[in-house]
């Protein structure tokens, strides 16, 4: 179909990035028999129910026609439900098998997401985010008496806190690790 003809949907709710976007244009131009594979699914009056944002790259690339299916038939429900599960990521990638068995720079030519810096960036493109916690260290240490305790805290100006989930674990004065259950004095 001429592409002039078709009308990109007003209720599309995808969104492509300039990064994204520049590749999905390259991905076109370099491997057009996809669009035969993966056509554009339109409805009875050319609006674009799946693949606005190929469309959109199809533009750019210079395209004057562009494959395409026409749903016929669809309720305006079913054409709603048909744009979002087009575009839905039911499924998640085994980022092991993508790691050991794929190349990464062809990965993100073709649109993946991968894990490791790309054309010298110095951030990492696609990696889930992750929030990033302070978390605080406890250092345990064990005295031999009360007194030991009170001379390391003067020493060091240490204010004790509470015990945490992550402990490193020493001695003061230094000897051999013991029994720290017996430990009458801990910090």
């Amino acid at each position: 179909m001429k592409i002039n003809e078709l009308k990109v949907s007003e209720e599309n709710p995808r969104i492509i990035k300039d990064r994204k976007f520049k590749k999905l244009i390259q991905s076109i131009k370099d491997f057009p028999e996809m669009l035969e594979l993966r056509p554009i699914v339109i409805d009875e009056n050319n609006i674009i129910l799946g693949g606005n944002m190929r469309y959109r790259a199809c533009i750019e690339a210079g395209l004057k026609d562009v494959p395409v299916k026409i749903a016929k038939g669809l309720s305006d429900k079913q054409k709603k439900e048909f744009t979002i599960k087009d575009n839905a990521n039911f499924g998640e990638w085994d980022w092991d098998i993508l790691g050991n068995e794929w190349n990464t720079y062809n990965l993100d030519d073709w649109g993946v997401d991968v894990w490791q810096n790309i054309d010298d960036q110095k951030e990492w493109i696609g990696m889930p985010e992750f929030e990033i916690k302070e978390e605080s260290f406890q250092i345990k240490i064990h005295f031999e008496t009360e007194k030991d305790r009170g001379d390391f805290e003067k020493e060091y100006k240490i204010k004790y806190r509470k015990k945490g989930t992550r402990t490193w674990s020493t001695w003061w004065p230094y000897k051999e690790q013991e029994d720290t259950k017996n430990l009458k004095y801990e910090s």
